[in-house]
Order: C-alpha cells, then sequence, then structure tokens
C-alpha cells in the first residue's frame, strides 16, 4: 500500500515506531481498509488533518481529563501563572519527551517563581502521584535531576496537538498570556520585612510571580543593583505594593525604589500599604489613590490574608481586561 501523507505522520510520530503504527493503522480504517486489497498496490487517498482529527478525537476522550486534572494543579488558583499548564505545554514541545525545569526556566523566567514554588515545596510530585488524579502512568517527576518525562507515547501525541488556549479556558485559568515578567514587586523598609515576606509567601501561594528582594540575591549577585531594579518597579512588574511603614521616607533604596516607581501613580499600579503608625503627612502622593492599611496592633495572619485577597481580585481583573482585549484584537482581524 502506498500511503503519500508517510512523511506527515513520520514527523507526527516524533520517533516512535508505536505512534507510526497507530496513525497508519486509523488512517486505513478512515477509508474502509481492515483487509488485505486484492490487485495491484493501493494507494491511501486520505489527508493527515483528516487522519490528526479522529486521533484527536479518540485521545481527548481517553486524555483530556488527565490533561485537565494536572493543568489544574493541587488546587486551582484562576488568577495565577498557570505553572502547570505551561509545564505540560514544554512538555508537548519538548523533542525529547522530557523537560529539565531548571533549563526551562532559564528561558522562560516570567514563570520562574510560580513554577519553582511548586517543585520546591513539593506539589509537583504530589500532583503526579496522587492515585485519584491517575496521572503516574502518563508523567513522571524525578525531584533529584527536576526532570519531568512523558511515560506514554499517546499521552505525548495528545499533549503535542492540544490547543492550549482552550485548554486554559476549560481548566478555568483567566488567562495565560503576560505582557510583564512580575505581578508585584514589593517595596519596603527593612523594619517592616516581616509583613513583606509574609504578602511574598502567601501571594506566591497563589501562583503569582512576586518581586522580593531576599528572594533574587542570588541574581543580584555582581550585577549592578540600581540597573537591575529600575526596570522592575519602573515597568516589568504589573503592580508596585508599597509597604507604607513610618521607617520607608528614611531609606536610600526606598527612595530609589519610589523614584523608579512615582510615575506610575497616574496609571493605576501602585498600591500603597498605609502602616497605622506612620504619619499620613509623609505620603502625600499616595493619598491620591486607594490603597490598603496595615496595623501592627491587629492580628497579623489575619491582615495579610485580607491584603493578599485584595491583591488577588486586582490581578484578576487585570487578566481578564488582557484577554478581552486581545479578544477584541482577533475578532477585527
Amino acid at each position: 500500500m502506498s500511503i503519500p501523507i508517510s512523511d506527515e505522520i513520520i514527523a507526527a510520530a516524533n520517533g516512535s515506531f508505536n505512534l507510526v503504527q497507530f496513525l497508519c493503522h486509523d488512517a486505513c480504517l478512515a477509508k474502509g481498509i481492515t483487509k488485505t486489497v486484492a490487485g495491484p498496490k493501493a494507494t491511501l487517498d486520505i489527508s493527515f488533518e483528516l487522519v490528526n482529527g479522529r486521533i484527536m478525537d479518540r485521545f481527548e476522550a481517553e486524555f483530556g481529563r488527565a490533561a485537565i486534572a494536572f493543568a489544574k494543579g493541587t488546587k486551582l488558583k484562576r488568577e495565577g501563572r498557570a505553572p502547570y499548564l505551561h509545564l505540560l505545554k514544554w512538555l508537548g514541545e519538548a523533542d525529547e519527551w522530557s523537560i529539565d525545569v531548571d533549563r526551562v526556566l532559564a528561558l522562560h523566567s516570567e514563570l520562574r517563581g510560580s513554577i519553582g514554588q511548586v517543585v520546591k515545596k513539593g506539589y509537583l510530585t504530589d500532583l503526579i502521584n496522587d492515585p485519584t488524579k491517575q496521572l503516574s502512568d502518563l508523567l513522571h517527576y524525578e525531584p533529584t535531576t527536576k526532570v519531568v518525562s512523558v511515560e506514554d507515547p499517546k499521552f505525548y501525541y495528545f499533549i503535542r496537538n492540544l490547543a492550549w488556549s482552550k485548554l486554559a479556558i476549560q481548566v478555568g485559568y483567566l488567562n495565560i498570556s503576560f505582557g510583564q515578567t512580575k505581578d508585584f514587586a514589593l517595596s519596603f523598609a527593612g523594619a517592616d520585612r516581616d509583613v513583606a515576606e509574609a504578602l511574598f509567601d502567601a501571594l506566591t501561594e497563589n501562583e503569582l510571580e512576586v518581586f522580593y528582594d531576599k528572594n533574587e540575591q542570588s541574581r543580584i549577585l555582581a550585577e549592578n543593583v540600581e540597573e537591575y531594579l529600575g526596570p522592575i518597579y519602573r515597568t516589568e512588574a504589573s503592580f508596585v505594593v508599597c509597604l507604607l511603614g513610618p521607617e520607608y521616607p528614611n531609606k536610600v533604596w526606598t527612595k530609589f525604589e519610589s523614584d523608579a516607581f512615582k510615575a506610575r501613580f497616574g496609571t493605576n499600579d501602585v498600591i500603597p500599604v498605609w502602616f497605622a503608625d506612620a504619619s499620613p503627612g509623609m505620603f502625600d502622593e499616595s493619598r491620591k489613590v486607594g490603597g490598603l492599611t496595615f496595623d501592627r496592633a491587629n492580628d497579623f495572619q489575619e491582615q495579610i490574608a485580607s491584603i493578599v485577597e485584595e491583591l488577588c481580585k486586582k490581578i484578576a481583573d487585570r487578566r481578564l481586561s488582557a484577554a478581552h482585549v486581545a479578544r477584541d484584537d482577533l475578532d477585527a482581524e
């Protein structure tokens, strides 16, 4: 039998003899060929698009739930940066059926924090090993080498051909396209580091990208610090969260940071957190915009949770707005 689409089948199988057999078998079934054809050599007159569509429909029924379960992660954070979905997408794009997490994060700094958290805290391992998700026969993660690999060739074919925007909507993410590398950049005086660290921990649990200086020390080493930090506060973070404690106006670095982001007060990108023990007169510029409050006399964790909830709502609104703009642009085309 002659199969004119053999080159396309070979390319789609990406080195898997099992997948070549599977695709050829389905092509024959699609044309009603189920046994040896008598007479001259037959030509299988069928398009690869038809074969691929049939296979994807079949694999959707077999693997669709597993793909959604992995993309959601241990708990869906709709406003987050979809770390599990991106890991799955990169696996589908990999030629070797596996990815080294550290290597792909070097190429995707905008997801370094959110993916770093799910790896560091063991969430990725827990997800794949969760018997209720039925993922361990499809995927494997080796914590010592940080390599994620696909175990099933059919599942690999499925994720290579997925429509990722459609999957993101099925999962429930608000938007998986990010205009900026950070969702939030924290600006604070050293005396309020406990508040900054608590906010960082809670925001990253929500799979958001947060600039927090303590977490960036290794990357700042040997860099010109002002050149490194300036762009983050000026443009690279969607929002700057400034913790306006009593010491904020007296520190050299907070002055540098505020000089970098002060122009953003007019673009609704700066979120002040006013401390109850700081004089209101110190921050006249910040009083022109809406902000949040923090009082050390009140319950610490309750206030952190409340602030994080408001920040998550803010980034969710930004994600939805960006998604609507992208759809409008697509409709206009």
